[in-house]
């Protein structure tokens, strides 16, 4: 598949800088007029300014022009091109494949209309070589990247990508252009939790990649729009949205986890006589972070009583504001707070439920022994003693999840 990829990437820096291999895949479909100036362009490329070795592998999926033709002409013409053909089409499921059957030490993958300026290739791959990062991917929307597209593209590619981030909380800011690479031993694993074999591939391969803890590193690119796209744009869109939530729920059940993926070692001081701090990040950060969530959710909680409370009996309205908010808190501590710590979803959960069952029947106990000393309470003072009781089970509840819940013996990789 590949031209002489052996040895792996933990070597020495030196020794990975000479002996990395790297196949670059092109994938097609009914591209025989884009494709050998595209071959001829990139040849020359990686042939004057690339220093690993490379193969170019043109992965076929299904053409049904003379895309697979030309492609097996240009491979018995250059040594350096291999060709792949896949019977189904689809540009995520080619992408597997041939990513999945590769011998080399990274794969890269880039569009045949060579939209994205392939000097930002080396800088791509090189992280990847030298051990730094896992994944890299050419970004449009980073910081000094330059785009010459229409108006429609750039609206739509701001607007999906938006999307990911508000829905997903993802930190890469281009899920979907068409240049990116991979340690093999490292997407392998990936890959075989990839579900989508068309566009959403690339989108749902970060996702996962982020979600378990695998290093991104963005490159900004320069990208000039080829008019002549193969993408159907609504239909892409309402894919991609199906694919988000089906992502979405695959974290949420703990299957979006590669238990099989390599891991990379914890952070550690290289200086032999550094002095450290805590390795969670501090105890005042957690205090102050879980300050202003509680901050937040207690005057959300006040709120919600105040309202229900028009409506509801004392009890009824204190559990209905205490389930909503408490959603917020947690998740937010989990997020901020702790989020270092990574307890197993699940667990951290069934533990925040007892938490939660104790705040409540102490705030409900305040508010039982004010009714007990005072059948016919104001709502302004059933609100000062709703109040303390708040700030007292609130720092109770601090020591509970981070003595208990998120302890340090308890923080391993999540689930």
């Amino acid at each position: 598949m590949s031209v002489g990829a052996t040895g792996g990437l933990r070597t020495s820096p030196e020794h990975r800088a000479a002996t990395a291999t790297v196949d670059i895949v092109v994938p097609v479909y009914n591209e025989e007029r884009a494709l050998p100036g595209c071959v001829r362009v990139l040849r020359e490329f990686l042939r004057d300014h690339f220093p690993f070795g490379w193969t170019i592998v043109v992965a076929d999926n299904a053409s049904t022009d003379r895309t697979l033709e030309v492609a097996e002409a240009l491979a018995r013409e250059h040594d350096s091109v291999r060709v792949r053909h896949l019977d189904r089409k689809g540009r995520g499921l080619a992408l597997r494949e041939t990513w999945r059957a590769s011998t080399a030490d990274v794969v890269v993958y880039m569009d045949v209309d060579l939209s994205t300026g392939l000097d930002a290739l080396l800088p791509l791959v090189a992280p990847l070589v030298n051990g730094h990062s896992d994944l890299a991917i050419g970004s449009r929307l980073a910081p000094g990247a330059r785009t010459v597209r229409g108006p429609k593209r750039e609206f739509v590619s701001r607007c999906y990508n938006g999307l990911i981030r508000l829905s997903h909380r993802a930190r890469f800011s281009d899920a979907q252009c068409g240049f990116k690479a991979a340690r093999t031993d490292v997407v392998r694993p990936l890959l075989d939790h990839v579900e989508d074999d068309a566009w959403f591939f690339d989108t749902e391969l970060l996702l996962l990649a982020e979600h378990n803890g695998v290093r991104v590193h963005e490159v900004p690119v320069d990208w000039v729009e080829d008019t002549d796209s193969r993408v159907d744009v609504a239909k892409t869109a309402l894919d991609d949205i199906r694919g988000l939530v089906r992502v979405a729920r695959a974290k949420a059940a703990g299957t979006a986890r590669v238990p099989d993926l390599p891991r990379r070692p914890a952070p550690r001081a290289a200086h032999p006589d550094a002095v450290l701090g805590e390795p969670d990040g501090g105890r005042l950060w957690e205090v102050l972070s879980f300050a202003v969530i509680g901050v937040l959710s207690t005057v959300a909680y006040l709120a919600l009583y105040g309202l229900l409370r028009l409506w509801w009996p004392l009890l009824a309205a204190n559990l209905a504001a205490l389930v909503l908010t408490t959603l917020f808190n947690t998740e937010a501590n989990r997020r901020f707070t702790f989020a270092g710590a990574g307890v197993p979803r699940r667990k951290a959960h069934l533990q925040g439920l007892v938490v939660f069952g104790l705040y409540y029947a102490f705030t409900s106990a305040a508010l039982l022994a004010l009714h007990g000393f005072d059948p016919w309470p104001g709502r302004a003072l059933e609100l000062v003693v709703l109040s303390g009781a708040s700030v007292l089970g609130t720092a109770g509840r601090f020591v509970l999840l981070r003595g208990w819940v998120f302890r340090k013996d308890n923080r391993k990789e999540a689930a």
